[in-house]
């Protein structure tokens, strides 16, 4: 075992805790304009990644990776996406937004084509395994943090490639945000180049009035209930995934390839908790918050196992990244002028994939503050497709390049 200044399990895990708590706190008490254009979440990456670097806490190597690092993969990564899933509410999204779902669905078909043709052109200047950090970036932007992580396990993403696309997912927030809070200025001339009908934003007022339900306050059975729901449908999972993976050892190499344990364990949990959100499950208070705060852990944990080495690939990561936002922004557009929606919707069904619902709500409230709460609503429509459709693009990119 390397030597470091913490070296023991729980000194590790609170370390990681300490770290995520620590910039919130930050954020809180100094409430610095800083945060308002680069989010906590690259700082608890970053910290973790110095402090492994620099012998405070263990790094990740070839022959030793502390357990504390795996246990987060094995029990906190499946238990934030059950967290995070079953507060997904598909019919209220649809029935406020209408065909704002539509082009929130056209922008991540442009997440998906984007990482392909991104990936085709700066391949060459990355690593082999760049795809998996393309389709890490790809979670993101169709879902959010919690889908990153996600598809991060699935397509086992080094954990430097990880700091990459996080990065990168930064970067261009400070880019797409603006132009999404910038183009209400043009809604008279965008709305009428689509066509949209002048009743539509009426009609989404009325329906969101009537359609969002406010969460009651959460009690400590509630908590219980949460926790029993993760853990029991992590164990079902884990164990379903483990029978099926053995079942599957005749199957051809790539099928074994793509569908490692991992990935089927991922997909069973994600599949089982979009059922439960749709029961009574689904109305237990406070689950996206815990579930919020699961993903910075494992965030940080993601920092402390990369090593500093990858990042000479960072410009070249951008440069696919940028042409990645713009193919995005493109569909975003098409799907506006298909479907004949107004600049609001379309502003928010882009925020609602590649900022999810940290941002969503930012270019709601700007654009159209009635519809605040559904654009919650579109995100976590989001995080709904991500750990099915960013492994997709990942492997897309991979084919499309050849590798």
């Amino acid at each position: 075992m390397p030597d470091a200044i913490i070296s023991s399990q729980v000194g590790i895990l609170a370390v990681l805790c300490a770290v995520a708590a620590f910039w919130f706190c930050v954020q809180q008490l100094t409430e610095w304009r800083l945060f308002d254009y680069v989010p906590p979440l690259l700082f608890i990456y970053a910290t973790p990644l110095i402090l492994s670097n620099t012998g405070v806490i263990p790094a990740a190597t070839e022959t030793y990776s502390p357990p504390i690092y795996g246990g987060l993969s094995a029990y906190v990564l499946p238990a934030f996406i059950v967290l995070m899933l079953i507060k997904v509410n598909v019919p209220a999204a649809v029935k406020v937004m209408g065909k704002g779902v539509l082009v929130m669905l056209m922008g991540t078909a442009g997440v998906i084509a984007g990482a392909v043709v991104a990936y085709v052109v700066v391949h060459r200047w990355l690593s082999p395994d760049a795809w998996k950090g393309f389709g890490t970036l790809a979670g993101s932007w169709i879902g959010g943090t919690g889908n990153m992580a996600a598809t991060a396990e699935i397509l086992d993403t080094p954990p430097d490639m990880f700091g990459l696309a996080v990065i990168a997912d930064n970067v261009i927030y400070l880019i797409w945000l603006p132009i999404l809070l910038t183009s209400k200025n043009f809604s008279a001339k965008f709305n009428k180049w689509t066509g949209v009908s002048e009743d539509r934003l009426a009609l989404m007022d009325a329906a969101a009035e009537v359609s969002v339900e406010k969460e009651r306050i959460p009690e400590m059975r509630d908590y219980i209930y949460l926790i029993g729901v993760a853990v029991f449908v992590t164990w079902a999972g884990t164990a379903a995934a483990e029978n099926i993976h053995a079942a599957m050892t005749n199957a051809p190499n790539w099928i074994n390839e793509v569908f490692s344990q991992s990935t089927i364990r991922i997909l069973l949990i994600t599949t089982v908790a979009l059922i439960l959100s749709v029961t009574r499950v689904g109305k237990l208070p406070n689950a996206t918050a815990l579930g919020t705060s699961l993903i910075y852990i494992f965030v940080a944990g993601m920092g402390a196992r990369a090593s500093l080495s990858g990042f000479a690939q960072a410009p070249a990561f951008l440069l696919g990244a940028f042409i990645w936002i713009f193919i995005h922004g493109a569909f975003c557009v098409l799907g506006a002028k298909i479907f004949k929606v107004d600049v609001h919707s379309a502003a928010i069904a882009s925020a609602a994939n590649i900022g999810a619902a940290a941002s969503a709500p930012i270019v709601a409230a700007f654009h159209r503050p009635s519809l605040v709460p559904v654009s919650v609503l579109m995100a976590l429509l989001g995080y709904a497709m991500g750990n099915y459709l960013a492994p997709i693009a990942g492997y897309l990119a991979r084919f499309a390049a050849g590798q």
